[in-house]
């Protein structure tokens, strides 16, 4: 087995941390991590698939091990963060990759791939949502948020960030909370409780209203490059439900479509057979 290698690298004044696995000659897959995570949520495909696939896992700017600049200094949108990871994706002179997007990692993944869709040679989506019809019922209070930010509409949403609420994001929807390591929430929340966290996580929230606006892009990116498209959806996400993954059929004529009886992070109950599905789909392109 490969030993995965946990690096640093600055971009644009910015340290980010990745882990890295593989044999660069290999058939690369970039893995976009989704909120409130890392690429710590990535560690079961970097240890089962680095013999097969060089692999890569970014830290966005304020998230895992990468370097937490003020708000003052970094400005905290999907726009910005999606520029950052493709300056990271030339210094590390990636350029042909399949694009694996969970959460947060969609819209980033999909910024990526429309500005450079001759580099993807797929994409693998787990819960990265790209249609109006995959925004489930828990973005009700988010919605208020971006019809009114006040002091009342913040406050509203600040339970998600407490360590409860964090156990939601990954246990909610699974067949047992039993199977879901508990370090992945405990993590999250010691990077919760840094200062400033919470004001860049409710910027990220209402910047998140900017991708809805993208959805036809991404959708017509989908519909004229046709990539390989393997989907591996939790089906009992109140995020992003099943409806976000059935609808890429609108847009992709052949899909290797999955649906698994768990939650947002499909990867922590069902990991191995993901996995599998991967390393198949992968090898048959």
């Amino acid at each position: 087995m490969n030993q995965i290698k946990y690096r640093n690298t600055v971009v644009d004044g910015v340290s980010i941390a990745y882990r890295e696995v593989g044999d660069v000659n290999k058939p690369t897959i970039l893995l976009l991590h989704g909120y409130p995570s890392s690429s710590h949520q990535y560690r079961k495909v970097l240890n089962q698939l680095g013999d097969e696939f060089h692999l890569i896992a970014p830290d966005y700017p304020g998230f895992g091990n990468s370097d937490f600049p003020s708000p003052e200094i970094y400005e905290y949108t999907f726009d910005n963060m999606a520029l950052t990871i493709q300056s990271f994706i030339k210094l590390k002179g990636l350029d042909s990759y399949a694009i694996m997007m969970q959460d947060y990692g969609a819209p980033i993944g999909f910024r990526i791939a429309t500005a450079n869709p001759e580099k993807v040679t797929a994409i693998i989506t787990q819960n990265g949502n790209a249609y109006e019809e995959g925004i489930g019922e828990a973005w009700a209070g988010i919605k208020e948020f971006w019809k009114n930010r006040n002091e009342s509409t913040e406050k509203a949403l600040l339970p998600a960030f407490t360590l409860e609420g964090l156990k939601w994001q990954y246990t909610h929807g699974t067949r047992s909370p039993e199977n879901i390591n508990a370090d992945t929430w405990h993590l999250d929340y010691l990077r919760m409780s840094r200062p400033n966290a919470h004001r860049v996580n409710l910027d990220l929230w209402y910047d998140y209203q900017s991708n809805l606006k993208l959805y036809p892009i991404w959708q017509e990116y989908l519909r004229e490059n046709q990539p390989p498209l393997l989907v591996v959806w939790g089906k009992n996400d109140k995020y992003f439900p099943e409806s976000g993954a059935e609808a890429f059929k609108q847009d992709v004529k052949k899909i290797d479509y999955n649906i698994y009886n768990t939650g947002h992070f499909a990867l922590e109950e069902n990991g191995d057979e993901i996995i599998s599905k991967i390393r198949d789909f992968m090898n048959a392109l």
